[in-house]
């Protein structure tokens, strides 16, 4: 039994918010984005568009991608899906209902289970192998839709230059399928390892303030900003690096093969100074490494997604190749997937 990516999909908002058009508003310059994060832009959803409404762009691409290899209409294969699972930091609602479910109904998935989950940066690794561990678990569930939507727009600080620079807003698409494939051995496919990890004694490092029941909005109470990121940059920078580090040594060690045996890593898309690092520690070379943060910034629990389809769509993956998720973010949370297309 194998857990397979059949297909995947994105969606990022068409307004694009250059460096330059920061700068004209907070006291920041290009160079200095550029030099210190590797961001060059990020896109910015229009008022009125909600986390679910990234999230069903990126399905619909998903389910037309699977449509067209398997021969059947995209409408029909959102209701044949088994389970929805959605990571989002930034939901439609605080709690309730799930953006997972509104999803749902916008799909017509009427068959499908449909759930949110909060891992921050490290989503899309988590609900990858929440999906795989489901679907084992019933021999009638066959596919499952994970996502990785975000607007962290709605939750950005604008007048704090040191963190307004970082982020963006986008949402991605997997369908995974359990297959009769072989998942070890000769002909292995799909899913093959999962790492996951998380580190609680962090979770002041980076938290969105107010609204929660841990710090409640009060009647009467006047809101001067909106409920907004608060990090601590050299906690989570340091965290960030190690945590790329030892999931990547994790990942080789629990399937006995070297960095050689790997032809892409995809890590989460926070600060190419991280990914540096960390690369520099592992002694990976540049063309194992997919990077597109100068584009789309840190869109948290899409990052990984919208990099993965960008390979995928322009067949820079080949089947058989080794392939590594690694994601790192609040929580604070870490793991990584590795896959053989």
């Amino acid at each position: 039994m194998a857990f397979e990516i059949r297909a995947t999909g994105r969606a990022v908002p068409p307004r694009r918010v250059t460096n330059q058009d920061l700068a004209d508003r907070v006291d920041t310059t290009d160079e200095w984005i550029k030099s210190h994060t590797g961001i060059g832009a990020r896109h910015i959803a229009d008022e009125g568009i909600a986390c679910s409404d990234l999230a069903f762009q990126a399905a619909e691409a998903a389910l037309s991608q699977l449509a067209e290899t398997n021969g059947e209409s995209a409408a029909m294969l959102a209701a044949d899906l088994d389970l929805i699972i959605l990571a989002t930091t930034s939901a439609d609602y605080i709690g309730v209902p799930s953006t997972a479910c509104v999803l749902q109904d916008k799909l017509g998935a009427r068959n499908a289970a449909a759930f949110d989950i909060t891992a921050c940066c490290t989503g899309l690794v988590y609900a990858l192998e929440i999906a795989a561990g489901l679907l084992a678990m019933n021999v009638h569930r066959k596919r499952a839709l994970v996502i990785g939507s975000e607007l962290l727009s709605r939750i950005t600080d604008w007048s704090d230059r040191g963190s307004c620079v970082l982020f963006g807003d986008g949402a991605a698409a997997i369908i995974l399928e359990k297959t009769d494939a072989p998942r070890e051995g000769a002909g292995r496919r799909g899913l093959i390892q999962s790492i996951l990890h998380a580190d609680g004694s962090g979770a002041q490092a980076l938290f969105v303030q107010g609204g929660g029941t841990r710090d409640p909005f009060k009647a009467g109470e006047v809101l001067t900003k909106q409920p907004h990121l608060i990090m601590d940059g050299r906690i989570v920078y340091n965290f960030a690096v190690k945590a790329l580090t030892s999931t990547i040594e994790e990942l080789l060690q629990a399937d006995g093969i070297t960095i050689d045996a790997v032809r892409w890593i995809i890590p989460h898309q926070a600060n190419a100074r991280i990914v540096n690092a960390a690369q520099k520690r592992l002694g990976i070379s540049d063309d194992k490494l997919y990077l597109n943060i100068e584009e789309y910034a840190n869109t948290s629990a899409a990052s990984i997604g919208i990099a993965l389809d960008e390979l995928n769509r322009a067949h820079r993956i080949a089947q058989g190749d080794l392939v590594m998720l690694v994601g790192f973010g609040a929580g604070l949370t870490y793991g990584g997937s590795l896959i053989v297309w």
